[in-house]
């Protein structure tokens, strides 16, 4: 009967021995020997069982116990509806992500552009004779020169992004 009833509630919980055996941090043949009838677990392993298939210990002992069906069409469904809701969720969640990410990133270029704007180049008029201005004065103009041809592009398809992602709630 224990045997039995093990293996029963084992399934009616839609657990493998596999995932029994993990809960009760024993190995999985120690649960195929309970099921098949080759040993009984002692007391203390009898208790974290039943705690583990939340039953009772009497029930264990007791009586056969009817195998009930996991997964029916409505619990299917049921979880059907939540994965879909994760998924809406997630869906959502990334859209809004990706929507302020392309704000900010808009912001930033036009901050740059600002800065580089009230700078008004003047790094032109750098001593390029000093080895640390020279190369700091390439380098800004490197950078201001590939901004300038590069933000645009970048700015525009962000906006555009950022209509896409809009969604009106």
């Amino acid at each position: 009967m224990l045997n039995e009833n093990i293996k029963a509630i084992r399934k009616s919980k839609g657990l493998s021995q596999q995932e029994l055996a993990v809960k009760l941090n024993i190995v999985r043949q120690t649960v195929s020997k309970w099921e098949q009838g080759l040993s009984v677990p002692d007391s203390d392993m009898l208790i974290s069982l039943s705690e583990v298939l939340e039953t009772s210990v009497s029930t264990l002992l007791g009586e056969t116990v009817i195998e009930t069906e996991v997964d029916t069409l409505k619990t299917i469904s049921e979880k059907l509806e939540v994965i879909n809701l994760q998924l809406a969720q997630r869906k959502t969640t990334r859209r809004k992500m990706i929507h302020w990410s392309l704000i900010s990133l808009c912001t930033i270029i036009v901050i740059v552009f600002a800065i580089l704007l009230s700078l008004e180049s003047s790094y032109l008029g750098w001593d390029y004779s000093d080895p640390e201005t020279a190369v700091l004065g390439v380098a800004f103009h490197s950078f201001e020169w590939l901004f300038v041809r590069i933000a645009p592009i970048i700015l525009i398809g962000a906006i555009i992004g950022i209509f896409l992602t809009w969604k009106k709630e």
